[in-house]
């Protein structure tokens, strides 16, 4: 996999992390509510869910991190997938929830996807 690869690759990963630590640590405080446009009341009541849902982006960050130290012939096909369901994550958010997220999370993934398969 090319160096650009593995550096786009490794972005998405960390906005993952991010997303994690907004979703789980954050949700429920100044920065989160902010981030993510909740009042303090829904905060409270689906912080449960916003760690659930953290928790499924740190198992996407597991994935690309397996693809970074993969062997050779199993990383592409790694990087494939897990990018893959990125792309799918952020189209659906972008249609379902703001069209922000689809920008944010599908367009890296989907950049980092075609440098995959085009420069490879």
């Amino acid at each position: 996999m090319t160096l650009l690869a593995r550096i786009l690759i490794g972005v998405v990963a960390f906005e993952h992390v991010w997303f994690a630590v907004l979703e789980m640590l954050l949700w429920t405080k100044p920065l989160g509510r902010k981030t993510f446009g909740t009042t303090e009341a829904f905060a409270k009541e689906s912080a449960a869910l916003a760690m659930n849902q953290g928790l499924y982006n740190l198992f996407l960050v597991a994935g690309l991190v397996w693809s970074l130290v993969a062997e050779a012939h199993a990383s592409r096909a790694l990087a494939t997938f897990f990018l893959g369901c990125v792309v799918v994550a952020g189209v659906f958010g972008g249609a379902t929830v703001s069209r922000r997220i689809a920008y944010i999370q599908a367009g890296p993934a989907a950049a980092a996807l075609a440098v995959v398969w085009l420069l490879a």
